[in-house]
Formats: structure tokens, C-alpha cells, sequence
């Protein structure tokens, strides 16, 4: 893969990845580094599942999960550019089911729901803060409890049905990590009359040159595609037929595939203050604006209890250390372990891919593997090793 004239770069991060494998923490990985101007690392270690010898490649197609969720919020930011979506407006105006949602307040004695209207329409700019009030099954007792119970579908799905979930407070109360950006793509699907994917391809994959990310896991992309594995409770992995659906919803919050490649050219953009190779997804001052906190008061976000334990443990990215909400990205608002800047930006997806975008210091990087459940030990413990290793080197 490409690097620069880093030969310590290289080797620190070599080290992380094939001690990764090597200790049988992950099956295979995908991990690199970038500046402002061009890969500064990339590496590949393991194979692609523990069910075959085909190694990992630069080019292996990953679920990217909620890695999906800073490209919706970067559609709406164009949306906002234009004047054609104000963060502040009820979000039905664009998506008119969400005119329809209510409060769950609990459950009555025979177990139904209990609802009511929330006090206030939920807005975008709450839709993209995680402050709208919808959670996901796998981190809320509640919501897995509409699913065992009353039959709620996974957003896993895809499908329409999986979207009508109620909140689980008033909007603009809380931060609560959830499927509020599946929202916000059908606010941009409202506004543009077109499918989020068709959107993504025009606004902002063809100006960055991301020809290996789409919604539809088809023709090429299908070939390269990296097996699913899942962690049992004894702590082995095992190679799963796990696939996201052919969706009946572009889900904004989670529902691509690509590469690590293709997602550095994301990441590129954002250290450019919106600049692609191929034109600006974003004006400087809307990047300027949106990688700031965004949510109200003293809020913070928390860590997310995993209460469906095959896809999920407990996760809380430097617990302890005070974090918030950006459009559409988790901040530290102190300096981290691994070496990065208080008001870098980051998230995950939840087969245990990461990310990390420093603006101020012009680093990125991504990790990709495809391991249930999410924050498992050895790949976010690689991960960080891998962020450590980078700014050891590079600063």
C-alpha cells in the first residue's frame, strides 16, 4: 500500500497490525494513516476470513456501520450551505413521519407502550447531535425490549419498519446514541427527491474519487468483501454468513460498504476544511462550524451500555475523559492517551472499525476489521495501539 519515506511510521505500525493477527485477537485488518496531502501509512495483515486463505487486501470491502454517519451529516451540511435545510426547523418538515412520533414513557402492567407526543418536534441539528431522543436496541433496555416483545425490526434491516421507533425522552433533553441519522437521510432524501446513496455518489463520493463505496454490495465490490466474524463467550472468533440486506432505506447512520482507501479520501476532505481532489464538498467556514460542539449547555455524551451482548459490550471511547457531540462526530475535549489533540474528531462502527480526524495537526487515520460484538478488546485495544504508534512517530 502506499506510504511516504516514514520507515519508522511503517514499522511501528507494521508491528501493531501483525501483532494483532499473530495473537489471534482479530482475523485480519486494514489500517492506515493520512495527512492533508496523501497516505502517509497503509497496512494489511491476516485474511479476509478464518474460513479461507485469501488474504487481507487494501482493497477488501468492510460494512463500515456507523462509520456511514459523518458522510449524512456532511450531505445535510451541503443542504445547509444551499439554504435549503435549516438545523433548526422541525426535521418533518423534510421527513413528515417523524410529525407522527411520540415518547415512551414505559410500559404498562400487560407490557404495552406507554406513549405520549413530545413536548417539541425534533429538529435536524438534533437528529445529527444524537439529542433527538432515539437510542438502538443493542444499547437500550427499552428499545430491545420493543424488539422482544412487540416485534420492533433491528435497523439492521434496513427496511422502513425498523425507522418507526419512538423516543425516549424530549428532544433537545439528552444525548442518547442511536438511529437519529437514519433520520437525518431521509431529511436529505426529503429535500433532494433522491435516494441518500444516488446523493452520496453525485455530491460527494465523485468529487473525492470514492468509487468503492455505495449501499448495494454489488458486481465487484461483493468479490472483495470481508467475512463477518463473531467473538462466543469463551473469546473465540468464528467466521460468520452475517451480511447487511440489499436495503430497502439508505440508512444514514450505517448502511454502507467501502474500503480504507476509499474513507481516507473522506477523511482528507475534512483535514482540507472541505477541499476534494475533484472539487469542495464543503465550504471552509461550514467544515470551520460543524467540527465544534454542538450540543447545549454542559451536555456530554456517555458511554453506551451493550445490552445485546452478541453485538455489543460496554463501550465508552477514554472513559473518564469529557467528551461531546460535533456535526456529525464524537470529540475529546482533552488530550488523549494515544496522542491526540484535545478537539480531534473521531467515531467507530460496530464491527469494530475506527477512526480518528486531527485538524489541527493535519493527521487521520482508520482501523477495519469485521468483528461482533463491538468494542471488542483486541481490535479497539489494536486500534489504539495503532493511533499511538502514529503520532509516536509522526510527532
Amino acid at each position: 500500500m502506499t506510504t511516504d519515506q516514514r520507515p519508522d511510521l511503517r514499522t511501528a505500525c507494521d508491528e501493531v497490525l501483525e501483532r494483532a493477527v499473530s495473537s489471534g485477537g482479530v482475523p485480519g485488518v486494514v489500517a492506515m494513516v493520512t495527512d492533508r496531502e496523501r497516505d502517509l501509512y497503509g497496512g494489511v495483515a491476516g485474511r479476509r476470513s478464518l474460513d479461507s486463505e485469501q488474504p487481507m487486501t487494501a482493497d477488501s470491502v468492510f460494512a463500515i456501520f456507523s462509520t456511514t454517519k459523518a458522510i449524512t451529516g456532511t450531505a445535510c451540511l451541503q443542504l445547509v450551505e444551499e439554504g435549503r435545510l435549516d438545523l433548526d426547523a422541525p426535521a418533518a418538515d423534510h421527513a413528515p413521519e417523524l410529525a407522527e412520533v411520540q415518547v415512551l414513557e414505559g410500559f404498562d402492567d400487560d407490557g404495552s407502550p406507554r406513549l405520549r407526543p413530545p413536548a417539541s418536534p425534533p429538529t435536524t441539528r438534533q437528529l445529527l447531535t444524537h439529542t433527538a431522543g432515539f437510542a438502538y436496541d443493542f444499547f437500550n433496555a427499552d428499545y430491545l425490549r420493543l424488539a422482544t416483545e412487540h416485534g420492533q425490526p433491528s435497523v439492521v434491516t434496513a427496511s422502513r419498519a425498523s425507522l418507526r421507533t419512538p423516543l425516549l425522552f424530549d428532544p433537545g433533553t439528552r444525548w442518547h446514541y442511536g438511529s437519529n441519522i437514519d433520520w437525518a437521510g431521509q431529511v436529505v432524501e426529503g429535500i433532494t427527491g433522491q435516494r441518500l446513496g444516488d446523493v452520496f455518489a453525485d455530491r460527494i463520493f465523485a468529487p473525492l474519487g470514492m468509487d468503492d463505496t455505495a449501499f448495494s454490495l454489488a458486481g465487484p465490490l461483493s468479490e472483495r468483501r470481508v467475512t463477518m466474524h463473531q467473538r462466543d463467550d469463551a473469546g473465540t472468533l468464528a467466521a460468520t454468513d452475517f451480511a447487511l440486506p440489499e436495503p430497502e432505506v439508505h440508512m444514514g447512520g450505517h448502511g454502507l460498504w467501502s474500503t480504507v482507501p476509499d474513507y481516507m479520501k473522506f477523511i482528507r476532505m475534512w483535514l482540507n476544511d472541505g477541499e476534494g481532489p475533484g472539487g469542495r464538498v464543503l465550504r471552509p467556514e461550514t467544515a470551520e462550524m460543524a467540527a465544534v460542539n454542538h450540543l447545549e449547555g454542559d451536555m456530554t455524551i456517555t458511554g453506551l451500555p451493550g445490552v445485546i451482548p452478541s453485538l455489543s459490550n460496554d463501550a465508552e471511547f477514554f472513559p473518564g475523559m469529557p467528551k461531546t457531540w460535533a456535526l456529525t462526530f464524537m470529540i475529546n475535549d482533552e488530550p488523549a492517551p494515544t496522542g491526540r489533540p484535545a478537539g480531534a474528531l473521531a467515531w467507530a462502527g460496530l464491527a469494530n472499525l475506527y477512526y480518528w480526524i486531527d485538524r489541527a495537526n493535519g493527521i487521520g487515520g482508520f482501523w477495519a476489521t469485521q468483528i461482533f460484538p463491538f468494542a471488542d478488546p483486541a481490535s479497539v485495544g489494536g486500534y489504539l495501539a495503532f493511533e499511538t504508534a502514529a503520532y509516536s512517530a509522526l510527532t
